[in-house]
C-alpha cells in the first residue's frame, strides 16, 4: 500500500473557509426560510466590468478562427500582459521591472504556496498571527513543522503576533529567520504598512540575509496616497523580496483566475556549499515544469483592466466595495463595537462584543442575524476574540446586515 504524506495529518482542522461553508449549509438546510447574508469569505459579488468582458469575448472568438487560434502560451505569461503591468501598474510607483521578472499565474493563493518549492526545508520561516491560513498550512503540508502545541502554534515556525497593542503590525523576530511572510493591506486585519515600516523590514531582511514574501493582493484598495502599493517602492527590496499580486479582488477575477508574482533578477539565495543562485531562474524552472500558463482569453481580459475604460470601470467597483466597508465600519462603531481596518482594505476586523469567543460570535451572528462572517481564531491564535467581515457584498445586503447586527447587539 502506498504511504500517505503524514504532514497533512498534523493540520488540526479543515481549511477555514470550507468549514464555514459546511456550517452555513447545515444552518440553511435546517432553516430554509432564512435569508442568509454572506460577509465571510472574501469573494466578490459585482459583475466583470464591460471593458474587461469585451476583451474576454474577443479573445474567445479568436480561438474559434484557425488564423488567430492560440494553443500553448508561454508558461511565464504573454508579454502583452506583463509589459502592460510594468507600464501601468509599476512605473507610476517609480518601480522599474523587466519582463522576465514577472510571472503570470492562476492565483496568488497558489503562488504563495508553490513558491516554497524553490526553497529548502532547512529555512526558518516567520509568519504573522493572525494571518491568511495558506501561509501556515502549506508550510505544515510540506513538512517544515512539527506538531501544533496547545495554543495552535506549529513547532518549527516562528510566529509574530499582530495585536491591537502593536497596531496589528509584526515585530521583528527575536531569532534569525530566513523567510518572512508579510501581507499589506493585511488579510484579515485590514492594517496597512507605511513606507517607514516597510523600510524597516527591508533593512532587517538585508541585514539578516532573509527573503520577504510580500502579499500585495489588496493593494488596489489603498486610499491613502502615502501608503506604498509595492514593497519595491522601498530601496533595496529587489534584493530581498518576492511580491505577489492578484486580479481576484482588484478586477473580480475570483472565478476567472489570474495573478502575478514578481521575482527580481537580483534576488539571490545560497546552496549548502555557499554558492549563490538566482531565484528568478529557479522559479522559472519550476513554472515551466509544473505549470502550463494562464489561458489566452483570461490574460487578454487581465490586460484590459489597465485600459483607460477598463481601469475606470474597475475603479468604480473598488470604490463601491470601499463604500460598503465604510458602511460596515461606521455602522458597527456607532453600535459600540471596536472596529479596525476598512479604510485601505476591504476587510473590517472587529472585537467580539463582551469578550465571547470568535466561533461563538460566528454562531450568534448566523443564528441570531442570519449573517455570515469569519471567526478571527481561524486566522491564528492571536485572532481569538476578533472577527472579520468582508465588504464584498451587494449594497442592500450590506446595509441590511449591519442593521441586523446592531439590533441583535442591542437585544444582547
Amino acid at each position: 500500500m502506498a504511504l500517505a504524506n503524514e504532514h497533512y495529518l498534523k493540520l488540526k482542522a479543515g481549511y477555514l473557509f470550507p468549514e464555514i461553508g459546511r456550517r452555513v449549509r447545515a444552518f440553511a438546510e435546517a432553516n430554509p426560510q432564512a435569508k442568509v447574508i454572506r460577509l465571510g469569505i472574501g469573494d466578490v459579488t459585482r459583475a466583470l466590468p464591460q471593458a474587461i468582458l469585451k476583451a474576454f469575448h474577443e479573445a474567445v472568438d479568436e480561438l474559434g478562427v484557425e488564423k488567430s487560434f492560440m494553443g500553448y502560451g508561454p508558461e511565464q505569461g504573454y508579454d502583452f500582459l506583463i509589459d502592460t503591468i510594468i507600464e501601468k501598474s509599476y512605473k507610476p510607483l517609480g518601480v522599474s521591472l523587466k519582463t522576465s521578472e514577472i510571472f503570470i499565474s492562476d492565483g496568488s493563493k497558489c503562488d504563495t504556496a508553490n513558491i516554497l518549492d524553490i526553497f529548502s526545508l532547512e529555512n526558518t520561516v516567520a509568519i504573522g498571527d493572525p494571518v491568511y491560513p495558506v501561509y501556515n498550512d502549506t508550510n505544515v503540508m510540506i513538512g517544515r513543522t512539527g506538531e501544533a502545541d496547545e495554543k495552535g502554534y506549529y513547532k518549527g515556525l516562528v510566529y509574530m503576533p499582530c495585536t491591537e497593542a502593536n497596531g496589528f503590525f509584526p515585530a521583528y523576530p527575536s531569532q534569525k529567520v530566513d523567510i518572512i511572510y508579510l501581507c499589506f493591506p493585511n488579510n484579515p486585519t485590514g492594517a496597512v504598512a507605511t513606507k517607514e515600516q516597510l523600510k524597516g523590514w527591508v533593512d532587517y531582511a538585508l541585514a539578516n540575509d532573509s527573503i520577504i514574501f510580500f502579499d500585495a493582493a489588496y493593494e488596489a484598495f489603498i486610499t491613502d496616497p502615502a501608503i506604498p502599493h509595492s514593497i519595491y517602492e522601498i530601496e533595496g527590496a529587489k534584493k530581498c523580496a518576492i511580491e505577489f499580486r492578484s486580479f481576484s479582488k482588484t478586477a473580480g477575477f475570483t472565478g476567472v483566475r489570474c495573478a502575478l508574482t514578481v521575482v527580481p533578477g537580483e534576488l539571490l539565495a545560497k546552496t549548502r556549499d555557499g554558492k549563490t543562485v538566482e531565484l528568478n531562474k529557479l522559479w522559472n524552472r519550476r513554472q515551466t515544469t509544473k505549470f502550463n500558463g494562464v489561458s489566452y482569453p483570461v490574460q487578454k481580459a487581465a490586460a484590459a483592466v489597465y485600459s483607460d475604460e477598463g481601469w475606470r470601470q474597475t475603479k468604480e467597483i473598488i470604490d463601491y466595495y470601499m463604500e460598503n466597508a465604510r458602511i460596515i465600519r461606521e455602522g458597527l462603531s456607532a453600535a459600540g463595537v471596536t472596529v479596525f481596518g476598512g479604510v485601505n482594505a476591504p476587510y473590517i476586523w472587529l472585537k467580539t462584543p463582551g469578550g465571547i469567543s470568535s466561533w461563538d460570535f460566528f454562531d450568534k451572528l448566523l443564528t441570531g442575524c442570519n449573517v455570515v462572517g469569519t471567526p478571527g481564531s481561524g486566522f491564528g491564535p492571536s485572532g481569538e476574540g476578533y472577527f472579520r467581515l468582508s465588504a464584498f457584498g451587494n449594497r442592500e445586503n450590506v446595509i441590511e446586515a449591519v442593521e441586523r447586527i446592531r439590533k441583535n447587539l442591542k437585544q444582547g
